[in-house]
């Protein structure tokens, strides 16, 4: 006689969204902006943007990321060619090494992207 086999019942991975999985349809969107076809921001982005504000340094922003160093300076140096002005300063070394700073238009910038992710979300929600 044969062995019936039940599926598993509640084994669906979560969303990569970190949520708890939900019954039946859902939808999920990203949102990201880009200027001639290269990402000017988007989550990552602007996360580290706004941990760069908290903290002052692009490597203790980048730590707290877990993303290495070259990546978020890469990210920042991007984000500063694409935008109309820059979004990060930065000041070199010295007796108590570097810093970078968000400027204003990097402050308006998180809050634009924040803007347009609050009314994606309100689109897309039931």
């Amino acid at each position: 006689m044969d062995k019936i086999v039940k599926p598993n019942q509640g084994s669906r991975k979560p969303s990569r969204f970190g949520r708890h999985p939900k019954i039946g349809y859902t939808i999920q969107a990203d949102i990201w902006i880009e200027k001639d076809g290269e990402l000017y921001i988007g989550g990552g982005r602007a996360i580290l943007l706004e941990r760069l504000g908290q903290l002052g340094s692009i490597a203790a922003a980048a730590r707290s990321m877990g993303l290495t160093y070259r990546n978020a300076w890469l990210w920042v140096e991007t984000m500063n060619r694409l935008a109309p002005s820059p979004l990060v300063e930065k000041v070199t070394g010295g007796a108590g090494g570097g810093r970078a700073c968000l400027t204003e238009e990097g402050r308006q910038a998180i809050e634009q992207y924040h803007q347009l992710r609050a009314r994606l979300s309100e689109i897309i929600s039931p």
